[in-house]
Order: C-alpha cells, then structure tokens, then sequence
C-alpha cells in the first residue's frame, strides 16, 4: 500500500521555516511602509525651497506661501488670514506656513510613522533673509530640522540632511 500525503515532521519543518521568514520579513515590511508614506515630506520641500529660492533673487526676502506660489500636496484645510497660516492635509501629514520668526514651513505626521516619536512634532524648514548694502544682494539662509535628535524619524527621510546641499 502506498502512502500518500506529507508525515508531521515533514509539516512541522516547514511551519518553522515559515514562522523564521515572517519574523525576518514583518519588521522589513512595515519599515518600507513608513518609509514610503515619509517620502512626500522632501518632495513636498523641495518644492518649497525652489520657489523660495527664485523669490530669495528677485524680491531680495522671503516669502510667505501666497507670495511665492507655494501650495503644498493635499487639500487646503484653511485660508491665509492676518495672524493665521495656510494649513493642507494629505492623508499622511498636515503641513504648515510656520510662523516667519519660527518655521516658515513644516510637515507634521497624522500617522505613526514606526517608532517615530513624532506626536506634534514634525519636518521644519526656516528660511532667513539678511539684507545687504546697495552692491550686496544680502544673505540667504535655510535650515532644517528633522524631528530633533529621535534617530527613527531622520532614518526615514535620510536625504532630508543632503537637501539644501542639493538646492545650493
């Protein structure tokens, strides 16, 4: 009589093998999720500072949103007022026109992104203008911040550090 089918042994060594490539594979899976829904944070900037860049040379200041063309990704949730910002959302993050004298744009993240510490706490950008003399164009500044110092964020936006350096 010929046996037909798979012995217990056989069935238990591959549910092993199975259970050894999930735990592998699960952890990967959800940090390229992170990753991925991250990756509009230096589009979305990069955007920005092009624009702040080509209004930098011609207006010799800096910008606000309205002033230099900037919509940012998603739905406009609010209108520029006097003493308020332009505020848009997209499924991932909400992003912000800052105020001038702190950030003049930030991302901030509307889900966990991974251990992302990032409640509240997001992307930001500060543009600075420093006026020059009559023969001097003056000086422009930008500066990032990627979440402080919590390493899980900076890991998923990792060019976010080579940005400016790209722009300049």
């Amino acid at each position: 009589m010929k046996k037909q089918g798979f012995t217990l042994i056989e069935l238990m060594v591959v549910i092993v093998i199975m259970g050894i490539l999930a735990a592998v594979a699960v952890p990967k899976l959800f940090g390229m999720i992170a990753k991925s829904k991250a990756s509009e944070v230096p589009t979305a900037v990069g955007t920005y500072i092009s624009l702040q860049d080509a209004y930098a040379v011609e207006a010799n200041a800096v910008g606000s949103w309205q002033a230099i063309g900037y919509s940012a990704p998603g739905e406009k949730t609010s209108d520029a007022t006097p003493g308020t910002s332009q505020v848009y959302q997209t499924t991932n993050f909400t992003y912000n026109e800052g105020k001038i004298t702190e950030a003049d744009w930030e991302a901030i993240p509307r889900v966990k992104l991974n251990d992302c510490a990032a409640a509240g706490d997001g992307w930001k950008m500060k543009s600075s203008f420093t006026p020059g003399e009559a023969t001097d164009a003056g000086n422009y500044n930008l500066s990032f911040e990627d979440n402080g110092s919590d390493a899980a964020c900076k890991g998923l936006t990792a060019s976010w550090a080579n940005l400016l350096a790209a722009k300049r």
